[in-house]
């Protein structure tokens, strides 16, 4: 049950990732052999819920690549159902305040440390791991997603909260609370995503973001994000598609071009 992605951001190795945004564990097995660190299973803007989240890690638990959650919310019932389900390493969007931080914090944790309810599921192989309860509070990997105004302002406040691993930035809603939706690439933007990369790593947790821009991605590596998303399985076989029907279809319209810094 140890959590080899949390080790490895704790160690400071680059953990390189694809977001999977198909909610169906087929084509989440194909991406999961491809050689990726991790993949996101997102429950926020895919058509996700409890049970296809959980056939999608079944499907992925026979690759190396690691699973991580996103939640479409920060509700601790949310936390404990995905958790139960072998979900050790969750992304929760749109974190705005130390306090929610150390709730959400509480919410992954078994008592004392937290108010986790107790159960024997999957997560435990119905009580085939040893010592799965005593184990549990330390394997658990958090992500908090700060991707507003609000929570730049509080990201200090985030950061010092103890079990919080890592905290992701999100350009595109960034974008939109900065006044420039649609427009991550701005400036105020691009200075924020950077400044709060900083504070990240200066506070000593893992950076994470998702840039389908390849030298984008490689800059904020150079900066100090360790885990990084570099694509969207989704958007990845719609260009594709797109490109192949217009080899024989040249009538048909070109892609529009790739908005640097968007999230999609």
């Amino acid at each position: 049950m140890d959590n080899a992605f949390k080790q490895a951001l704790q160690a400071g190795r680059t953990q390189i990732g694809l977001w999977a945004s198909f909610a169906d564990p087929y084509p989440l097995e194909i991406v999961a052999g491809a050689g990726f660190d991790w993949l996101l299973i997102d429950g926020e803007h895919g058509p996700n819920d409890l049970r296809t989240v959980l056939a999608q890690l079944q499907a992925v638990s026979a690759y190396p690549a690691h699973p991580v959650v996103r939640l479409p919310i920060g509700d601790p019932v949310l936390v404990k159902q995905y958790l139960d389900i072998g979900a050790n390493t969750l992304l929760i969007p749109v974190v705005e305040s130390g306090e929610q931080a150390a709730e959400l914090v509480r919410a992954t944790r078994y008592p004392p440390q937290g108010f986790r309810g107790v159960a024997t599921a999957r997560a435990s192989r119905w009580g085939g791991v040893p010592d799965y309860f005593k184990r549990a509070n330390d394997q658990v990997c958090l992500l908090l997603q700060v991707e507003t105004v609000k929570g730049l302002d509080a990201l200090d406040a985030i950061l010092a909260v103890p079990g919080v691993d890592g905290v992701f930035i999100g350009p595109s809603d960034l974008a939109a609370s900065l006044g420039h939706l649609g427009n991550p690439g701005h400036p105020d933007v691009v200075n924020a995503v950077e400044s709060a990369i900083a504070r990240i790593v200066q506070a000593g947790k893992a950076a994470g973001i998702l840039t389908a821009d390849n030298v984008l991605a490689q800059s904020y590596i150079e900066r100090g994000v360790t885990f990084c998303a570099v694509g969207v399985d989704t958007i990845m076989l719609a260009r594709s598609a797109r490109a192949l029907a217009r080899k024989f279809k040249p009538d048909l319209p070109e892609d529009a071009a790739p908005v640097r810094g968007a999230t999609y």
